[in-house]
């Protein structure tokens, strides 16, 4: 006899509202997407989405390890920056910079990193088709 897990899933839709934006739904919450050829400097266009994600599902891992590792956290920031290659259109590049805001030592941050790059469902999905690379540091 076997175990299997049950898969997570998950469901998004999203609609054109006008030329100048979309929207996306997810559960409760709705995001205004810049879909204008010429930018909406009041929304996320996708490669803004997608490392907005990258950085969410580290913030994530942090949270789910933290309790785990007995980890002593006051706060995190995540800075990503990426490039993007003209043809064919893909991400080239994404360096990020974790910020932690603890006390723990250097052995114990980088710990942390580890199990955020090891266990991220984003991180394992973006890194091997793009150059992603970064580091966790103290505040």
């Amino acid at each position: 006899m076997t175990d299997n897990p049950t898969k997570m899933r998950f469901h998004v839709e999203s609609e054109r509202i006008d030329a100048h934006h979309s929207q996306s739904l997810c559960k409760s919450a709705r995001i205004t997407l810049d879909t204008d050829l010429v930018g909406n400097p009041e929304a996320f266009n996708p490669a803004e989405l997608l490392l907005s994600a990258l950085s969410a599902c580290m913030i994530k891992g942090i949270e789910r390890v933290v309790p785990i590792l007995k980890f002593q956290l006051r706060g995190v920031r995540v800075i990503v920056d990426g490039v993007r290659q003209d043809v064919p259109p893909k991400m080239e590049s994404i360096r990020y910079q974790i910020i932690v805001d603890t006390d723990e030592t250097d052995r114990r941050i980088d710990l942390l990193h580890d199990n955020v790059k090891k266990y991220g469902t984003v991180f394992n999905t973006v890194a091997p088709g793009t150059d992603l690379s970064g580091v966790m540091r103290r505040a």
